[in-house]
């Protein structure tokens, strides 16, 4: 079963949130309601949807701000790393995989921008937060991030299969989506032959 996934800018920033629906069911999921929960929660009203439950993929304030007010509206479980996000309902981890209506969605812990930050892999795309955005990387200089684990988590999303969609956290990039293939070929951070050459570039 293919998801429909549903990139939504978020109101009043450079954030996207992310819907990937169930299409035999309606049941959706629903990732990083930022600054403006409306945003997220218009499209669910729209197309009737029954969130089950909302994600987040690291513990920012520009990803999680509006954590409650979807929460709240829909009755919906929050599920996030309890390293980044202590008051999660659903602790996930490397392995953890939650199940919407017939999709199955795979987590990834990916950690570099954040300790507990996470990666979502429904089939056939990666949802990336800020750890991958288009032709970039996150930050890897706040309190808590590795710019070693980044590069380490990189290599492991640049190990999927070209044509995976990339979905990432803002929309910093040429474009709002690509591919791994299209970052493999075009993402300078992802090219770097190696650990010291990904320090310099990012920390440099």
């Amino acid at each position: 079963m293919i998801p429909e996934i549903i990139q939504i800018p978020v109101a009043g920033a450079d954030n996207f949130s992310y819907l990937v629906i169930c299409p035999q069911t309606g049941k959706a999921l629903g990732v990083d309601p930022g600054i403006s929960p409306e945003s997220l929660l218009s499209v669910v009203r729209d197309r009737e949807l029954t969130l089950e439950v909302l994600a987040n993929t690291h513990g920012h304030g520009d990803h999680i701000a509006g954590n409650g007010e979807v929460l709240k509206v829909t009755g919906a479980k929050l599920a996030a790393s309890l390293v980044d996000v202590p008051g999660a309902e659903i602790a996930l981890s490397e392995g953890s995989q939650l199940q919407i209506g017939s999709i199955t969605i795979d987590v990834l812990h990916t950690p570099g921008h954040t300790p507990g930050g996470l990666v979502f892999n429904p089939p056939g795309a990666l949802i990336t937060g800020d750890i991958l955005f288009v032709t970039r990387c996150g930050r890897a200089d706040f309190p808590g991030s590795d710019p070693e684990a980044m590069y380490h988590s990189l290599l492991r999303l640049a190990a999927y299969p070209p044509e995976t969609k990339v979905f990432p956290g803002h929309d910093y990039g040429p474009k709002p989506q690509s591919t791994i293939g299209f970052e493999r070929e075009h993402n300078e951070y992802m090219k770097c032959p190696d650990l010291a050459s990904f320090l310099k570039l990012r920390m440099g």
